[in-house]
């Protein structure tokens, strides 16, 4: 445990206000012992340390200035706010983060007044702080509204949509901090970024432009004159207009993002200018620890480490990861047909597909945190012939939906949707659970639905789906398989047709997925006589199996790592009903509800489709 008294100044600073009290000379001190308390608490409970690392200077500098919680910080991905979260009253709660009762890795309005927004997906915070900032106006309150935006985000479309429209509203307050830290998970791909650096590196620009905003802050009709022609002034210096000041934010920076004392004297500048705003600070991400500056990638979410060495506890495998299974498929399978080429949305390590990167970078494509422009793009290649594979975490895939229907379903491409992270992920929580996907999907027409128990599977599921003339989605989970041999194996032609894995006689269970693993396990341990069926393709439904299941069997038991409510279960239970089965049916999933963080066995355990609730549901159905 961390023993918070060894932190002389931060173990005074419970809140803001007592961060208020600092002298700036006090505040850079207190910056030191706030990256080593995140260190030490990482380091055994892991997190997101890297980007946290790089915006410790700039959150302090914000509590430091601004009043809040009555002036609203809106942070962009929660990767971000670890020291948010402790300069704001959960200093000692900290040491829970992420954990089954503890707080959450990302901001969350019900955990903390200072919790503005949500923020477990990416480029809400503009639209977000927007939305604030209005309300405050329409209500007549005066705050100043704050968005901190960066990790990559700026690349997501939402994020432009909010600047187009709060730049359309000159009077109202709000700043927008693009934290340029020229990452996100890993490198950021896309024009955008050669933007960013070009505006970076025009000093002589950034330094007039802060001189002279300053100046005309104090003199309205001046600051009028400059608006109507600063467009001319930027032509002048820059080669392109800023992208900042056409969408109408005024626009400041670069900014040390690290030194403490320049940030609080350009954020009180700052309050004193009305409108909508854009400071530009340049960050590093894993900032003070060296081990986490030289590889910020591995380092964003490094996992247990030894604080004095650098040196990360690796953890021991039993089994493959799906996410290498699905990285080195597709390599395999892109070797054999050229047609094949892999998209993904800023998660090419995430999901692996910096496997196939590596041997054959002109047939990936990262394109930024736009998981909407990811499908689409990947409908395009599919319409001129190629073989996309998309892959999009499950619940990431839910920004994409209409993109799906319209752009792939509705033309029938033959798109691969691969949805990492499908079902429980653990301790990133409500906002990762890949709890939705068979729900939103099971309606679309078109659609092909594939769900793996192990890794053979998913790579002869994979094998199909680039052979198939439709798009096919096929769903896998977060972390290890089941140890399944699965590398260099032959492809070969499988059908739809679920697979029976043990028979029996008075309960028949049909899972989905690797919840077919758990159902095995427990049709062994039971008494009773408990056949188990692996669906395998939640869409089309196996009708010749669910005849004979229905017909056999009085009791059965459906399971699934996804919603119950549109779920597999209930489409099974439908069925069975519309065909005249009298069996009773008993659906094990998610509940109607968002599940919390924590460890997936505690996580299963809490929505009661774990290996132990399966058995007592056998015994009491």
């Amino acid at each position: 445990m961390t023993d918070i008294q060894k932190y002389k100044f931060l173990n005074a600073v419970e809140t803001p206000e007592h961060l208020r009290a600092l002298s700036v000379a006090e505040l850079k001190l207190y910056i030191e012992e706030l990256r080593s308390y995140i260190l030490e608490c990482c380091s055994t409970n892991p997190g997101h340390l890297g980007s946290s690392l790089g915006t410790v200077e700039l959150t302090t500098a914000l509590h430091y200035v601004y009043n809040t919680p009555h002036d609203r910080i809106v942070w962009d991905v929660g990767h971000q706010a670890y020291a948010h979260k402790i300069i704001t009253g959960r200093r000692d709660a900290f040491v829970t983060n992420r954990k089954r009762g503890g707080i959450s890795g990302f901001p969350r309005m019900a955990e903390s007044q200072y919790d503005n927004f949500g923020a477990g997906h990416s480029s809400v915070s503009i639209s977000a702080a927007f939305g604030i900032a209005k309300a405050m106006e329409l209500q007549n309150e005066k705050c100043h509204v704050v968005a901190v935006i960066g990790d990559g985000a700026l690349t997501g479309g939402l994020a432009f949509e909010g600047l187009n429209n709060a730049g359309a509203s000159p009077n109202t307050d709000i700043l927008v901090i693009l934290n340029d830290n020229e990452m996100s998970i890993d490198k950021p791909a896309g024009a955008l970024d050669r933007y960013l650096l070009h505006i970076s590196t025009s000093k002589w620009y950034n330094n007039f432009k802060r001189s002279l905003w300053s100046i005309l802050a104090k003199v309205p009709p001046m600051l009028k004159l400059a608006r109507r022609t600063g467009n001319a002034v930027k032509h002048g210096i820059l080669r392109n207009s800023n992208l900042f000041e056409s969408l109408n934010f005024r626009y400041f920076g670069v900014v040390d993002g690290h030194n403490v004392e320049r940030l609080i004297d350009v954020l009180n500048s700052l309050k004193d200018i009305g409108g909508p705003k854009l400071l530009h600070i340049k960050t590093t991400k894993g900032k003070g620890y060296a081990p986490a500056e030289n590889d910020p990638s591995v380092w964003h979410a490094p996992g247990r480490f030894d604080l004095a060495t650098g040196e990360r506890i690796k953890t021991v495998y039993t089994a493959d990861r799906y996410q290498d299974v699905f990285g080195q498929t597709l390599l395999d399978l892109a070797r054999i047909d050229e047609r094949i080429v892999g998209i993904t949305p800023a998660m090419p390590s995430g999901c692996s597909m910096n496997i196939m990167m590596k041997e054959m970078p002109k047939r990936c494509f990262d394109v930024g945190i736009a998981e909407g422009h990811a499908v689409t793009f990947s409908a395009g290649l599919a319409a001129a012939g190629s073989r996309p594979f998309c892959n999009i975490y499950s619940s990431f895939m839910q920004r994409a939906y209409d993109n799906v229907i319209h752009d792939v379903a509705l033309q029938n491409l033959p798109v691969v949707l691969c949805l990492d992270r499908a079902g429980i992920v653990g301790e990133d929580g409500a906002t990762h659970h890949g709890a939705f996907d068979i729900a939103y999907f099971s309606c679309v027409p078109n659609l092909t639905i594939a769900a793996p128990r192990n890794e053979w599977q998913l790579r002869q599921m994979m094998y199909a789906a680039s052979k198939a003339d439709h798009p096919t989605v096929i769903r896998y989970p977060r972390g290890l398989g089941e140890g399944v041999e699965w590398r260099n194996t032959e492809f070969v032609e499988t059908d739809m047709r679920s697979e029976e894995l043990k028979a029996g006689s008075d309960i028949a269970i049909i899972a989905t997925g690797t919840m077919a693993n758990v159902a095995l396990r427990a049709a062994e341990r039971s008494p009773k006589s408990v056949a188990v069926y692996d669906l395998r393709y939640v869409k089309p439904l196996d009708e010749e199996m669910l005849n004979a299941v229905g017909s056999r069997f009085h009791k059965i038991i459906t399971i699934e790592d996804g919603s119950i409510r549109g779920g597999v279960g209930e489409a099974i239970s439908a069925y069975l009903a519309r065909n005249g089965y009298a069996a009773k049916v008993k659906n094990l999933g998610i509940g109607d509800t968002f599940i919390e963080h924590g460890k997936p066995s505690e996580l299963y355990a809490d929505c009661a489709y774990d290996e132990a609730a399966l058995l007592a549901t056998i015994d009491t159905i």
